[in-house]
């Protein structure tokens, strides 16, 4: 018979994630004091807005499988988990998280900084939180406070629907990992070459023949006008705002496939299978071509709360520059006609960006020298920007010359080259004050599933969301690695694929 093990020490419990393990990096961390531990005593205390009432009950969901316990959602009352709304230096997005022995108060402006406080409140916690069985706990959160604001207000991740088509159930996994992360944007790249993926009812053979085919030849599918609000009221719930994009006047052979009069001589191109760009244009001299955006922009835009509607302008190789700019010319103001602001890749401005327009800046550090003053000559003019080089945080990018999936054409982005630069001074001559956000392009000529995506986003889209997120002061590549580090457990109890690069110390 073995040893006696009646009175052993118990084992020890791990010591709770220290504040300042979180990605993004906090605004501001002062540790002090005891732990709180979550029970099943615990309750989720609100104030009675309704708004506050939904982030508990979103919490509460995260909790409840992991952790076995009730969690009401109450009312009132002292202790446990409170989210509160109060005036204070929060802005829209930013919160307040003050742990302790007693409880953990979560206090914000809005409702969207209560639901960034909660997200920070799950990386706090162990990170088998995640998982969707019961787990032994214990579920410590450390003592001290957060403050926290965002340094940007537009912290973006497209998502290309396009190249290969992702259900609406798809979408709403993306929405959940992006949300993780304090993410806001989703900007849902619509139509391109190789699929049209929104019904449009005065012109429907944009989705049904449109839409009909993918990259590689597969059946493709397209968004019900139910789907894409179930998609745009979802976002919402994880306080994300949709900006669609339709792409125009190149990257639209579906459009011409579908309606032979948008072609200049009258004849319907075959649908596009293949990953080639910049042969496509609509007619820019026919009128027909102007009701075409003004029906799309107007069904679009009455479908989308959001302020923004995106129109590509990207790749326009098949379209002089003289047609180029009269089209956005006219375009624009369609846009404006119907309560949006205009987003463009940033060869809008090459044109005349419409007042209060913004550019989406794509380019490469090898981009040459006048692209790049051309979008700084706007951004000093008015447009605001929003970056996205293609070098740094396009998450199809292969990370190395062995990755499986993606495209190497702007190069191989490892994990610190996605994080290590500033998007305050990254392009030469643009003022700091035109500087938006960033946003993580995912193109999926390459990716065909939700595994594929997840491999490409994560770890890199952790990094871009710091770079919307967290104060300058806080960039350091040797401290992010760590914090990053800390995340794998994380994605692996949500089932997310990562991909595991050695520059990090998992």
């Amino acid at each position: 018979m073995g040893a006696s093990v009646t009175g052993a020490a118990p084992a020890q419990a791990a010591p709770p994630t220290p504040l300042d393990r979180v990605a993004p990096a906090p605004a501001s961390v002062a540790p002090s004091g005891s732990p709180y531990r979550i029970t099943r005593d615990t309750h989720i205390r609100v104030d009675d807005s309704r708004e506050t009432r939904r982030v508990g009950e979103y919490l509460a969901t995260v909790l409840r499988p992991s952790t076995g316990y009730r969690l009401p959602v109450t009312a009132g009352g002292a202790g446990g988990i409170r989210l509160r709304l109060a005036a204070g230096p929060f802005g829209a997005e930013g919160y307040r998280l003050d742990s302790g022995r007693k409880g953990v108060t979560i206090t914000a402006a809005g409702a969207a900084g209560l639901f960034h406080g909660v997200q920070t409140l799950r990386q706090l916690l162990p990170a088998a939180v995640e998982k969707d069985s019961v787990q032994p706990g214990p579920w410590l959160v450390a003592g001290g406070t957060i403050k926290d604001t965002p340094r940007y207000g537009w912290r973006g991740a497209m998502l290309d629907v396009s190249r290969h088509f992702f259900t609406v159930d798809q979408v709403k996994r993306y929405v959940d990992q992006l949300a993780l992360y304090k993410i806001n944007k989703l900007h849902l790249h619509l139509s391109d070459d190789q699929g049209w993926r929104i019904a449009i009812d005065s012109w429907p053979r944009l989705a049904t023949y449109g839409g009909s085919t993918q990259v590689g030849g597969g059946p493709g599918g397209y968004y019900t006008k139910a789907d894409y609000k179930e998609i745009v009221r979802y976002a919402a719930s994880r306080y994300l705002e949709v900006v669609p994009e339709i792409d125009m006047p190149g990257h639209t052979n579906a459009a011409l496939a579908s309606y032979a009069e948008l072609n200049c001589n009258g004849v319907a191109p075959p649908l596009y299978t293949g990953t080639d760009v910049g042969f496509s244009s609509l007619c820019v001299g026919k009128d027909i071509t102007y009701d075409f955006v003004d029906d799309v922009i107007r069904e679009l835009a009455a479908l989308t709360p959001g302020k923004y509607l995106h129109i590509g302008g990207d790749e326009a190789h098949s379209t002089s520059h003289e047609d180029y700019v009269r089209f956005m010319d006219r375009v624009q103001p369609i846009v404006a006609k119907y309560g949006k602001t205009v987003v463009g890749w940033h060869q809008l401005t090459g044109a005349t960006p419409a007042k209060g327009a913004l550019a989406q800046y794509w380019g490469l550090d090898s981009t040459s020298a006048a692209e790049k003053a051309q979008v700084a000559k706007a951004a000093q003019n008015g447009t605001g920007l929003i970056l996205s080089p293609a070098d740094r945080i396009y998450l199809d990018m292969k990370y190395t010359a062995d990755t499986p999936l993606g495209l190497d054409w702007a190069g191989l982005v490892e994990v610190k080259r996605s994080y290590d630069w500033d998007p305050g001074n990254y392009l030469p001559g643009a003022p700091a004050s035109a500087i938006r956000g960033v946003e993580a392009p995912m193109w999926t000529e390459t990716l065909s599933k939700s595994a594929d995506v997840e491999y490409m986003a994560f770890p890199r889209l952790a990094g871009v969301a710091e770079l919307g997120w967290s104060p300058a002061s806080t960039h350091d590549w040797d401290a992010y690695k760590v914090r990053l580090a800390a995340q794998g457990p994380r994605w692996e109890a949500l089932g997310i694929d990562y991909y595991r690069s050695p520059q990090v110390p998992w």
